[in-house]
């Protein structure tokens, strides 16, 4: 049974956090993406702990109101804030300075990759949901004749300074026809919204897109063994991405694609997700 509590990190932000499984086992840190929360995390997080992983959900910067920087001030919600508050986590968990196994999903998941890149040493193993490493991703962006950037046309709307009242609008009519148009349960979304659906958060959530335009962070190759696990039916990443992700990991890498399964992997699949991350772990003990 998961337990919420709030988890104080050395640069004084509070995180609200589920925490699962017993404690000094091997930690799973468990990174969300936009618009969701920690309670994407809600199918995996019974089995791992039952595995014997000490689990980490937080909401992160800006979804939880203990961590919530003026979003005015876009360089509070720089991308190595964003990198630095997942190593910070897991040291207000017990974790400071031992390895760990890092699981993000798309804006958690390019976070994940920045971990990866900054301090490999402290993983254990990688676990990337639908988003591409951010260099496949920026080269899909520019192919040719490719789709991808108008699958990902909705960045350039997360620019503007009125799209926060307006995914808000109409008892949040956008997010949930939207955004969340893929089969996502409706008791999945409300728990969401129960995080997201205020403007403080909202505005919170859409500086990480203003403060870090275009996603293009520059991170290299990849030396941590990793797993990415992308469904066919995402609407906003493309094959060209998903598939070019394996040319920046230089660690064992594997590619697991959910059939008719979109962009949020572990609100249309978590029983599947949850027994592919599993076997990734146990492959890659601390």
């Amino acid at each position: 049974m998961a337990e919420t509590i709030g988890l104080k990190t050395r640069s004084g932000l509070t995180f609200t956090t589920d925490v699962a499984g017993p404690i000094g086992g091997p930690l799973v840190l468990l990174l969300h993406g936009f618009p969701e929360s920690r309670h994407s995390w809600r199918g995996a997080l019974p089995g791992l702990a039952a595995a014997g992983y000490r689990t980490v959900a937080p909401d992160q910067r800006g979804y939880s109101p203990g961590a919530r920087p003026d979003p005015a001030d876009l360089s509070n919600y720089a991308f190595d804030r964003l990198v630095d508050d997942a190593v910070e986590i897991a040291a207000a968990a017990g974790y400071d300075g031992t390895r760990f196994h890092l699981v993000g999903h798309d804006w958690g998941g390019q976070v994940s990759w920045g971990v990866a890149g900054k301090c490999p040493e402290r993983l254990a193993s990688l676990t990337i949901l639908s988003r591409p490493h951010p260099k496949s991703f920026h080269r899909a962006l520019l192919k040719e004749g490719g789709d991808q950037k108008h699958r990902s046309r909705h960045h350039r709307a997360f620019l503007e300074p009125e799209t926060g009242k307006m995914l808000l609008a109409d008892n949040a009519r956008r997010l949930r026809d939207g955004l969340f148009g893929q089969s996502v349960p409706s008791t999945t979304l409300e728990e969401h919204l129960s995080v997201l659906g205020n403007p403080a958060a909202i505005e919170a959530a859409l500086a990480w897109y203003r403060a870090n335009k275009g996603l293009a962070a520059d991170i290299g190759m990849i030396q941590v063994p990793t797993l990415y696990i992308w469904g066919d039916a995402d609407a906003t990443v493309g094959p060209d991405a998903a598939h070019g992700t394996a040319e920046f990991v230089g660690a064992a890498f594997a590619t697991k694609i959910l059939p008719g399964v979109g962009h949020f992997v572990m609100d249309q699949a978590p029983a599947r997700a949850t027994e592919l991350l599993l076997a990734h772990l146990r492959k890659h003990p601390v």
